[in-house]
C-alpha cells in the first residue's frame, strides 16, 4: 500500500436541516440542527483512510474543544496526527451549512486555524511529503501553502491531485505541477472561463487545463457523472443513480477514495469508478465526514 499524504483543512461543521434554502433575509423555521466533523482537507484524509489507504495529514486546528474532537476523530480513523499543527491563537475552523430536502447546500466557512497553515508548515513535513507516493490539495488553506506543496510533491515525483475548491485564480506555475485536478463544472467555469454544461463544453474546460500542463482532468457534473480526459482521450462516465439526503462533502469523498485506489494501484479508470461508488453512497447520509463509506459497503456497493 503506497503512503497518501492530505494536506488542508479541518472544519467543524454546523448542519441545520431546512425545506430549502433561506434567500437573503429570510428566516425560515422548523429544521434540524447537528455538528460534525468536516473541512475539506480532513473530510478527503478521513474518506481515503476509511477506503483503507495509509493516511498522513497536515493541518490546523485552534487549540479548543473543536481541534481536540477533530485530533481524536483522526485517531479513530487511523489517520497519521504528527502532521497536525495545534495553533493556540486561532480557534478551529467551523462551517454553517444549509441542508435543504432535496439534499442541496449552502455552506459559509470560518476558516480560523486552517488560514494559519502556512508555507513554514510544509518545509518542516517535507521528508513526509517526499515520502509519500500521492499528494492530495485542495484550496480552504492559504494558497502559497498549497503551492509549496505541489512544488515539493512534484520535485518528489509524487503523484499530485488538486481538487480546486473552492475556486480561486491560481498561478500557472501550479497547473505544471499538476498530476490530476478535479474540480466540479462551477469551478471548472471560475478557473477555465468555459461555462461547463454539457461533453462538448467540458472537453473545451478540459483542453485549457491540459494546454497549463495538468495531464489528467476530472470534471464531476453531480448526476451527470465525471467527465474524464487525459492528453489523447476523453468519456463521460456516468454516475450512480440513488436517493439523495445531503450533497455536503460528496466531492471530498469522491477525491479521498480517488487517491485511495490510486494508492491501491487501481487503473485510473477503474479508481474513478471506486470514487464513484463512494460519492454514490455518501449522498444517501447527513454530514461531511459521517457519509464517507467504509471500503467494505464501496466493495458491496459496486458488487451489486
Amino acid at each position: 500500500m503506497s503512503k497518501l499524504f492530505v494536506i488542508g483543512s479541518s472544519n467543524t461543521d454546523m448542519i441545520l436541516q431546512v425545506p430549502r434554502i433561506p434567500l437573503p433575509g429570510e428566516t425560515i423555521l422548523g429544521g434540524q440542527f447537528q455538528t460534525a466533523p468536516g473541512g475539506k482537507g480532513a473530510n478527503q484524509a478521513v474518506a481515503a483512510a476509511r477506503a483503507g489507504a495509509d493516511v498522513s495529514l497536515l493541518a490546523c486546528v485552534g487549540d479548543d474543544a473543536f481541534g481536540r474532537e477533530a485530533l481524536a476523530g483522526f485517531a479513530t480513523d487511523g489517520i497519521d496526527c504528527e502532521h497536525v499543527i495545534v495553533d493556540p491563537t486561532a480557534p478551529s475552523g467551523v462551517a454553517q451549512i444549509f441542508v435543504a430536502a432535496d439534499g442541496e447546500n449552502s455552506i459559509g466557512v470560518a476558516s480560523g486555524a486552517n488560514a494559519c497553515l502556512m508555507p513554514v508548515h510544509i518545509e518542516q513535513s517535507a521528508s513526509a511529503i517526499e515520502a509519500s507516493n500521492t499528494v492530495l490539495l485542495q484550496l480552504e488553506v492559504p494558497l502559497e501553502t498549497v503551492m509549496r506543496a505541489a512544488e515539493i510533491g512534484a520535485a518528489a515525483d509524487c503523484r499530485v491531485i488538486l481538487n480546486p475548491a473552492p475556486a480561486q485564480e491560481l498561478p500557472m506555475k501550479l497547473y505544471s505541477l499538476l498530476d490530476i485536478i478535479s474540480p466540479n463544472e462551477t469551478e471548472a467555469e471560475l478557473l477555465t472561463g468555459i461555462a461547463v454544461k454539457d461533453e462538448s463544453s467540458a472537453a473545451i474546460a478540459a483542453a485549457k487545463f491540459h494546454d497549463r500542463g495538468v495531464g489528467t482532468v476530472l470534471i464531476t457534473l453531480g448526476v451527470v457523472g465525471v467527465f474524464l480526459s487525459t492528453k489523447t482521450s476523453s468519456k463521460i462516465v456516468p454516475a450512480h443513480v440513488v436517493d439523495v439526503v445531503d450533497t455536503t462533502a460528496a466531492g471530498d469523498v469522491f477525491n479521498g477514495n480517488l487517491a485511495a485506489a490510486l494508492c491501491r494501484d487501481l487503473q485510473l479508470e477503474d479508481a474513478l469508478a471506486y470514487a464513484q461508488a463512494a460519492a454514490a453512497l455518501s449522498i444517501q447520509c447527513l454530514g461531511a465526514q459521517p457519509s464517507a463509506p467504509r471500503r467494505a459497503a464501496i466493495d458491496a456497493f459496486l458488487a451489486s
